[in-house]
């Protein structure tokens, strides 16, 4: 899929509400990233330049990727034709905020809602005062006085749509358009690190504000939506009332979602369907019950096979998912999971190997204890747990899955 900046986006429609000028530069599609930021800054003379991270890495433990590599040019362009101040933010950037910040030399950093702390941090600096101890703002060299702060109504946080047509073009038949319709998980799996970057707490933007939105960017022509939730359907309400919504728009709008494979109803898959989903992302990493309840998972195999018979039942596709290597993982129990996904008759699935191990997660306290990582190792650089006696052994039986 085509990668829109969501989080950029929103974050400078918060900006200009907040009475500033804002120019948005879109990198992704650059093919000279420092060329297109040495244009920019010569034409609107910023005073402060935030820099968005989405991911770390790519979480390739065979060959990892290591994407700060192509960020830290974009920071010395911007720091050899302006004085601005520098400001990181993003999804990558909250999961490692302190270590991030002196990896790429800039000024500060923005750990959590965005629409919020860095209007706040742009006010302390206009005002020529110190913006250490504003919630979720990171000083170079001082660290952050206190936590991210998580805006409990997202209902007052603008939807990013104004801009979309000057990064995106609706004809494209590989763009899904992302649409958030809620933020932060309780689900504590043990791997995941969504709640460092979004909190535990739910939160939920109003189905209607949702659905106008979908439908503002339908009359604009684009038709194919992702709802980048970590779980659409949690909870359900939320979701049945987004969809009856959606039922009344355009009826050639399609959308594509990611779905907690527990307790899914047929009352909401056939709202789903009538609603225009075509597509839904089953993240059940596992076909292993032991392998379930390491992992913190509140479903079972049974779980999973009723949702995914569910959506084939009323044409949804299906994308499936297995996480492979992680603690108590064996030869058995990658078997067992590879036999279970395939008696799915999926659409597609997708097979990592090997996990990717995030601060503060129990996962990077089961690498500590197992003496795969340092207490001391900030995590940044990639690192993965894979289970004794899985490699080389797991990498030639994934072969060819997908």
């Amino acid at each position: 899929m085509v990668t829109i900046p969501l989080g950029l986006g929103v974050v400078a429609a918060a900006t200009h509400r907040a009475g500033h000028s804002v120019t948005f530069l879109d990198l992704l599609g650059e093919s000279e990233p420092a060329a297109a930021v040495r244009r920019t800054i010569a034409a609107c003379s910023p005073e402060v330049i935030g820099i968005s991270i989405r991911n770390i890495d790519d979480q390739n433990r065979e060959a990892p990727r290591f994407l700060l590599d192509q960020v830290r040019p974009v920071v010395e362009a911007c720091r050899a034709c302006s004085s601005a101040s520098i400001v990181l933010g993003g999804a990558g950037y909250s999961i490692f905020p302190e270590a991030t910040l002196a990896h790429l030399g800039a000024d500060y950093g923005v750990s959590g809602d965005g629409e919020v702390a860095f209007p706040a941090l742009l006010a302390r600096l206009e005002a020529g005062q110190d913006p250490f101890g504003l919630p979720g703002v990171h000083v170079a060299g001082r660290g952050c006085a206190i936590g991210p702060s998580f805006d409990e109504d997202l209902d007052v946080l603008p939807p990013w749509d104004e801009a979309l047509g000057e990064v995106a073009d609706p004809a494209s038949p590989e763009l899904w358009v992302p649409v958030q319709s809620r933020r932060g998980c309780p689900n504590d799996c043990s791997y995941c690190s969504t709640a460092r970057i979004q909190g535990r707490s739910i939160r939920a933007r109003a189905p209607e504000l949702v659905v106008e939105h979908v439908a503002r960017l339908a009359r604009k022509g684009f038709r194919r939506f992702y709802f980048v939730d970590n779980s659409f359907n949690i909870p359900e309400s939320h979701a049945l009332e987004i969809c009856r919504g959606l039922r009344g728009i355009d009826p050639r709008v399609t959308w594509r979602c990611i779905l907690y494979p527990h307790l899914l109803r047929e009352e909401l898959v056939l709202a789903m369907a009538e609603a225009g989903c075509t597509e839904v992302s089953l993240g059940f990493e596992s076909g292993s019950p032991e392998i379930l309840r390491r992992m913190n998972k509140r479903f079972s195999p049974a779980d999973i096979r009723a949702a995914s018979d569910l959506l084939a039942s009323h044409h949804i596709r299906r994308m499936g998912f297995l996480l492979l290597g992680g603690p108590g993982e064996t030869r058995e129990t990658v078997e067992e999971s590879i036999s279970f996904a395939r008696s799915l008759a999926l659409d597609s699935l997708k097979v990592t190997v090997g996990i990717r191990i995030y601060p503060g997660t129990p996962l990077a306290r089961r690498a500590v204890e197992d003496g795969l990582v340092s207490a001391h190792d900030d995590l940044l650089l990639p690192r993965f747990y894979l289970a004794p006696g899985l490699d080389p052994w797991i990498y030639q039986r994934v072969a060819g899955l997908t």
